[in-house]
């Protein structure tokens, strides 16, 4: 395993600051991850879990991802689309679902759990139709089941595709993990396998459908700014990395043709920039913020 790599003082607080700006708009989002001291997350830091999760490359792909793989299915779609502020503000939606990540794997338990609940207790008062007449609350089991399915395939399969291969015992490792905290949310029954996780997709398939809800989604993180002006020009290339996520049986029937993929440069910077990406101590880090309030090494996930 390759170590950690110390860049320029100047360039280090540089890429620093950009990790900090993706979780910007949360009040007091470093004390979620800087205490309690000593206090133990949901997950344990030498999970396969902390080692993935703490890459910004796979974050953003296989978060982007798993909004496609949302979006395709319809009442899924219905309650993203018309109960988030996604619409009026993308990033600071996405800045919200991530820092919710970051606090159910990195959190300290007395943090974790109460943010949990209240994300619970939100999803109680969602629930609508959906444009064929499909009554559907943000509660069902089924629905959330979904939405962390493919949270969890999009950021394993980013980091296997981008950062570093993962075999398939990596990919039940990981899966495994994540299933008792989706469990918190209301999500019985997560896939805890490769092979549950293909199950749920052959079952779920029936249900998933094109819709331009998924292209206008592109359209808003093409044109929003996730990343700061010197780093935005490989944004279109990372929401190109996450389209080639997607199966491509599923890819074709939802209108994601070749024009929306990496072209074979786009796909050697990806890998560039995850391989690199995991060698680089942020300090603002939710990962490497959770590892010193354990009292373990600053570079402890890299080593």
């Amino acid at each position: 395993m390759l170590s950690a790599i110390r860049l320029p003082d100047l360039l280090q607080r540089y890429l620093n600051g950009a990790v900090d700006a993706l979780l910007s708009g949360a009040p007091g989002r470093h004390n979620n991850f800087a205490g309690p001291l000593l206090e133990e997350a949901l997950l344990p830091a030498s999970s396969l879990s902390w080692r993935v999760l703490k890459n910004p490359i796979a974050l953003f792909v296989g978060g982007t991802a798993a909004v496609i793989l949302e979006l395709s299915e319809p009442a899924v779609r219905a309650g993203v689309w018309e109960h988030s502020s996604f619409r009026k503000d993308p990033m600071g939606r996405l800045k919200r679902t991530g820092l919710a990540a970051m606090i159910s794997v990195y959190g300290a338990r007395s943090v974790a759990e109460p943010m949990i609940a209240r994300v619970v207790r939100m999803h109680a008062t969602v629930s609508g139709t959906t444009a064929a007449g499909i009554r559907y609350s943000a509660s069902d089991p089924q629905l959330l089941r979904w939405v962390h399915a493919t949270a969890s395939f999009g950021f394993a399969e980013a980091y296997s595709r981008y950062v570093a291969p993962l075999s398939a015992q990596n990919f039940d490792e990981f899966y495994d993990e994540g299933a008792p905290v989706s469990r918190l949310y209301g999500a019985i029954d997560a896939p805890r396998s490769v092979a549950d996780m293909q199950a749920l997709f052959e079952s779920t398939r029936p249900r998933l459908c094109p819709s331009p809800i998924i292209l206008e989604f592109l359209r808003i993180m093409h044109e929003t700014p996730a990343f700061p002006r010197p780093l935005r020009w490989i944004q279109p290339t990372l929401l190109r990395a996450a389209v080639e996520l997607i199966p491509e049986r599923l890819r074709e029937s939802l209108g994601l043709s070749e024009r929306y993929g990496l072209r074979g440069h786009e796909r050697r910077l990806a890998k560039w920039a995850g391989a690199c990406a995991d060698r680089i101590v942020l300090p603002a880090s939710p990962a490497v913020q959770s590892c010193l309030r354990l009292g373990l090494p600053m570079a402890y996930l890299y080593a």
